[in-house]
């Protein structure tokens, strides 16, 4: 089978404890669902092809074109908390690495293809409904600006997988810059495979942190960068509202995108302490946790990284210590910064953090809802005649009043004008994000009636969040009673 695939794997000539190689398990009656090819161009890759008979059995995991060579990646995880020495890919198959029109390596792998050496005695298969999930919201965050694994295909497998019920089966085709997990470091830490650390530790150092190989501490410079990407991505996930659900160190990148996404979910009305998953009984994963979560991740991969940090134990943890003690600054500069450009404001100044945490404390007092409260935000920064719409967020709409009074005296000491600053915020302000209902409502229809129309006309609307689309707005409205009570569930 030829393609035109340039497949160039790096992470295939690590030694082979790294992983386990095997082909996908062919399907049985395998039907495109979606293709994308922006992403598909953009990857040099070529969308005719893809999505013809021989894509189409590429996508499926029924052949393999030249230069892949399939594999299943090791790794471990705290998993709420709990470590666990092995997990590894139980139903995701790396075919192989691209170099994109960019001239950066991306990964393409195959979600759903089968079972593998991992699998644990699971199918190793995926159903649609997360299939779909998946592809909505990693869609959705790329078009946000937020790092991420991308989506390039769903394909319906034309079999049935057992879960609580029995449900239509699919595969994923998700890109990603790597699939290296902090639990890719801790699978190596934990054997007390230094050799294996270290050529882990130089793989991505090469990948993703080139420049730390001329630091004086090349793994401290590593861990600084993935510290960086990670408290920058947090931000950005808490600026949208967006809740990943189940932050296990299997499911950080190292790359610092966003992956993963089982029982994600977004803010409809404002509170930090929302848990979403089914399986988060005790909060672990909030909202507003997250960006101690993140931390506390980075802080096991400093510790996986200690032999490589220095000679003896003690200066390793000081390297350590050192490297983690950037992260709340990174963080901190990351979201209050996004803060202050989601109401109007280019630069902070001092009282603005506050200003800006005072309308979130108001929002969550009163129920308002996130994106729209932000949303209507910029009208009345416009034009105070639009203060109404975000007044109606508000249980009681005086609460708004009185921070709105501050805020227009915020706005006046800065130098844009209010046209200029309306613009401004609605580039930064979201109207369309995938709104849970939303989703649940497009699932639906492809799992049970077998309609992917809804599934197609909110992946259209999700690809550009920020312009208004004339006869859309309803998927930027709010679900009655604010979403509250609403649970998301794993899907494996």
């Amino acid at each position: 089978m030829s393609a035109p695939l340039p497949f160039d794997n790096s992470y295939a000539r690590l030694p082979d404890r790294f992983f386990r190689r095997l082909a996908p398990t062919p399907v049985a009656e395998p039907s495109l669902i979606t293709l994308n090819r922006d992403l598909a161009l953009e990857l040099g890759l070529d969308p005719r092809w893809l999505g013809g008979p021989e894509g189409l059995a590429m996508l499926a995991g029924n052949r393999l074109p030249e230069g892949t060579e399939p594999l299943s990646a090791a790794y471990a995880g705290h998993q709420f908390g709990n470590f666990v020495p092995q997990l590894g890919d139980g139903r995701a198959i790396l075919l192989g690495e691209v170099i994109d029109r960019a001239g950066r390596r991306r990964d393409i792998q195959l979600k759903g293809a089968g079972p593998t050496p991992f699998s644990r005695h699971a199918d190793g298969r995926a159903a649609l409904g997360p299939v779909l999930r998946e592809y909505l919201v990693s869609e959705s965050m790329a078009a946000l600006g937020i790092p991420t694994t991308r989506a390039l295909a769903a394909v319906r497998t034309g079999e049935r997988v057992v879960r609580e019920t029995v449900l239509p089966g699919a595969v994923l085709t998700r890109v990603a810059a790597s699939h290296i997990r902090v639990g890719t470091f801790q699978f190596f830490a934990a054997r007390g495979d230094t050799e294996a650390l270290r050529a882990l530790a130089d793989h991505v150092i090469a990948r993703h942190d080139p420049e730390a190989a001329a630091a004086g501490n090349p793994y401290r410079a590593l861990l600084e960068g993935v510290i960086g990407r990670q408290a920058e991505l947090v931000a950005r996930w808490l600026l949208v509202g967006f809740v990943h659900g189940v932050m296990n160190t299997d499911n950080m990148s190292v790359a610092g995108e966003t992956i993963d996404y089982g029982p994600c979910a977004f803010l409809d009305a404002y509170d930090a302490r929302a848990t979403f998953s089914s399986i988060d009984q005790h909060g672990r994963y909030a909202y507003g946790n997250q960006p101690r979560i993140a931390l506390w991740n980075l802080t096991r991969l400093a510790e996986a990284l200690l032999p490589l940090l220095a000679a003896d134990e003690e200066a390793g943890v000081k390297e350590a210590e050192a490297a983690l003690g950037g992260f709340a600054p990174r963080f901190e500069a990351a979201y209050h910064g996004g803060l202050a450009r989601k109401i109007g404001l280019a630069e902070m100044r001092v009282g603005d953090a506050e200003l800006a945490g005072d309308l979130l404390r108001r929002m969550a007092e009163n129920q308002a809802d996130f994106t729209l409260t932000f949303r209507r935000l910029a009208d009345a920064a416009a034009d105070p005649a639009a203060d109404g719409p975000v007044r109606d967020l508000f249980v009681d709409p005086t609460a708004y009043d009185a921070w709105a009074a501050r805020w227009r005296e915020r706005l006046d000491r800065a130098p844009r004008g209010p046209a200029e600053t309306a613009a401004a915020m609605r580039a930064v302000n979201p109207a369309y994000i995938p709104r849970n209902h939303r989703v649940e409502a497009v699932i639906e229809a492809a799992v049970e009636r077998g309609d992917f129309a809804p599934f197609a006309e909110l992946l259209g609307v999700l690809a550009r969040p920020y312009t208004d689309q004339p006869g859309l707005a309803r998927y930027g409205e709010a679900p009655e009673g604010g979403g509250i009570g609403y649970r998301t569930f794993c899907g494996t």
